[in-house]
């Protein structure tokens, strides 16, 4: 090799080497969300659960903290996943959608139409909890052009190391241990909560100004429709029960105009309260905005029976491999939710 050639060949390596440790810093800089805010780390999780779901749920903390998967597949044999993220808008929705049809063809998606009040992005924190953990795909550079706010730039997405920088004297031992992988803390996107905060007094009903959800909502929702109908997917839309905030009867009316102009299903859960056993008193962790795991219970068998009954949704507890791989998982959520009482018992009785 002539001289000319070793040169190029060094400059070669140099640059091999730079992007590496590049690369690598960029990923240590980046929150893990392991600990903190562990909402964030939801997204990457499904990786490595991706295929053969039959139900997908789509939203906000409405979906991650109500529908329990592993419920769904005790009671009924159904296997779902909850791809849901804090503040999940319905772009949001739609492009985590996209993604999800690259991995997998589910027989149902499940939408909840929280999301329908929301016409722009929210924050950059919110923003950071859904996205900084997607794999990159045309899904990812789409949800990043429709939520970054105002004060965000594109490239802080593609280079983390430009947002977070200043992590440098922030860097603890968990930035290390999760460097390539995060673990696992849902259960196929469920979060799990033992505790139990009644429901108490709610911040008075405002009346608004003008209830009409915004045109980009409708799109993103067509473009949720038309996804689904060119995969062969069903789509239901559903409202999950919570007393705040509130779900205006204009919200309502709006939602089932739509799925009925398009012959979707559409459950309002909160008006199915009473159906399902729902208790505000005993059933929520946070005082009546969000189920607890005995809400959870209640809402995943109302709603698996719906989703076996009147849409047709399989029973896999007798395909061996399926049976296997959730019988392991329902040991180690039945082992949590067991530990997990006892420790408040103690509490409660200290």
């Amino acid at each position: 090799m002539n001289k000319k050639g070793k040169t190029i060949l060094s400059v070669g390596v140099v640059l091999v080497i730079f992007c590496i440790v590049f690369v690598l810093i960029s990923m240590l800089l980046q929150p893990k969300y392991m600990t903190d805010l562990e909402e964030g780390s939801f997204i990457s999780q499904y990786y490595r659960e991706a295929g053969d779901h039959d139900v997908i749920f789509l939203g906000d903390c409405e979906v991650y903290a109500n529908y329990s998967p592993m419920e769904l597949y005790r009671d009924y044999g159904i296997t779902a996943y909850v791809r849901g993220t804090p503040q999940q808008l319905v772009w949001m929705s739609y492009y985590i959608a996209e993604e999800t049809f690259r991995y997998e063809t589910p027989r149902v998606i499940v939408f909840n139409v929280n999301a329908m009040r929301y016409s722009e992005p929210v924050s950059e924190a919110y923003n950071r909890l859904t996205i900084d953990q997607m794999r990159w795909s045309g899904s990812k550079v789409g949800i990043i052009r429709t939520s970054i706010t105002e004060e965000e730039q594109f490239l802080s997405y593609v280079f983390p190391i430009l947002r977070y920088h200043s992590r440098f004297d922030k860097l603890t031992q968990e930035d290390f241990s999760y460097l390539f992988q995060v673990k696992d803390n849902t259960f196929n996107g469920f979060q799990l909560h033992t505790e139990i905060v009644p429901a108490g007094s709610l911040p008075v009903e405002k009346v608004l100004a003008d209830y009409q959800f915004r045109d980009i909502c409708y799109e993103y929702l067509d473009r949720i429709r038309l996804l689904c109908g060119e995969n062969g997917t069903e789509l239901i839309l559903v409202k999950a029960p919570s007393l705040y905030p509130y779900w205006y009867e204009e919200y309502d009316e709006q939602i089932r105009e739509y799925a009925a102009e398009y012959g979707l299903s559409f459950y309002n859960f909160g008006e199915l309260s009473e159906e399902i056993g729902l208790d505000f008193s005993e059933d929520t962790y946070d005082g009546g905005y969000h189920l607890n795991l005995s809400g959870a219970v209640k809402l995943s068998k109302y709603f698996g029976n719906v989703l076996t009954k009147e849409h047709g949704v399989a029973d896999h507890r007798q395909e061996p491999e399926i049976a296997s791989a959730y019988d392991k998982k329902l040991q180690v959520y039945d082992g949590i939710i067991e530990e997990s009482m006892r420790k408040q018992n103690d509490k409660e009785d200290k």
